[in-house]
């Protein structure tokens, strides 16, 4: 009888797990703004009367600004400009943005390439900032590339508490969440190194970070790991309502990016972002497009 009973706890609890809710608070942990040891089963969180409050009120209160020094030449929207090369091109793919999202649901975003310095943390940087520029419009980045994360060295900031943290049971979601000096603009890094990304990212826990912060934000942007490469693009697509695929021009080969784009299988491709372009080549001022979607040169 007790094998029945201990049977049926388990798959109530691996239903909350799913569902993004919390199981039942007999896991005796602490608030001390991490667990007091990572829980034994899958989605395993803080009991009920111990949990974070998922509110903006609480997610402004607990996530206190944070020191950051952005890379100028990169990231384009901190420094108080308003023409400076590449914002037009990036307010550009945020109108498309809004205009698939009167047809489609349309939140959360992947940001992947096939290869490596392909300019996907640019251009999933910038995206973040030029979506938050909007008022009243509260925006999410998260570095999901955990295998070379190199976001936060854009923003000039720390990788560390982040997503490893949070998916390995160690932290809750505001403990690996910043708040930058751009108004609404939150941040989760990387978080520590680990030796099985794939095998993390698969766990269950990103699902219910999604479904948890999702209420609290107009998007969610989130950077990935080149997808021909390694398998982790392809997972984290599976929590995203959509994909942007970035194209360096002239250095991407084309096998390559149909690759990239198979990797995602039946996800939603949303568009191709076409990077590096010749602007003398080209005939435009400084940009080309490519299926409506362009972006500045990669620098770093």
């Amino acid at each position: 009888m007790s094998r029945i009973h201990e049977a049926l706890k388990k798959a109530e609890q691996e239903r909350a797990a799913a569902q993004g809710s919390y199981p039942d608070p007999a896991a005796t942990l602490r608030e001390v703004g991490e667990f007091a040891s990572p829980p034994t089963e899958p989605g395993l969180a803080v009991a009920p009367s111990l949990a974070p409050q998922f509110s903006v009120d609480n997610l402004l209160a607990r996530c206190d600004p944070g020191t950051w020094n952005p890379d100028p030449n990169t990231m384009l929207f901190f420094g108080g400009r308003d023409n400076a090369p590449g914002m037009e091109e990036f307010r550009t793919l945020r109108s498309r943005l809004y205009q698939m999202r009167e047809k489609l649901p349309l939140k959360k975003l992947l940001v992947s390439s096939s290869l490596p310095r392909e300019g996907k943390s640019f251009v999933a940087a910038n995206l973040a900032q030029v979506l938050v520029k909007q008022h009243g419009r509260r925006v999410l980045l998260i570095d999901g590339d955990l295998r070379g994360p190199k976001l936060h060295v854009a923003l000039g900031t720390s990788d560390m508490p982040g997503l490893t943290d949070y998916l390995s049971g160690e932290r809750h979601e505001f403990a690996v969440m910043q708040r930058g000096p751009m108004e609404n603009l939150f941040f989760i890094p990387a978080g520590k190194r680990i030796s099985s990304p794939a095998e993390l990212v698969a766990n269950g826990r990103l699902k219910i970070l999604m479904n948890r912060v999702d209420a609290l934000f107009d998007w969610i942007v989130m950077d990935s790991p080149p997808a021909v490469a390694v398998s982790d693009a392809s997972l984290l697509a599976n929590f995203c309502d959509g994909v942007l695929l970035v194209v360096r021009s002239t250095v991407t080969p084309f096998d390559l990016a149909r690759k990239a784009r198979m990797e995602f299988g039946d996800k939603q491709l949303l568009g191709v972002v076409l990077n590096g372009v010749d602007a003398e080549a080209s005939g435009y001022s400084r940009y080309q497009y490519q299926y409506s979607y362009g972006a500045e040169e990669n620098r770093t």
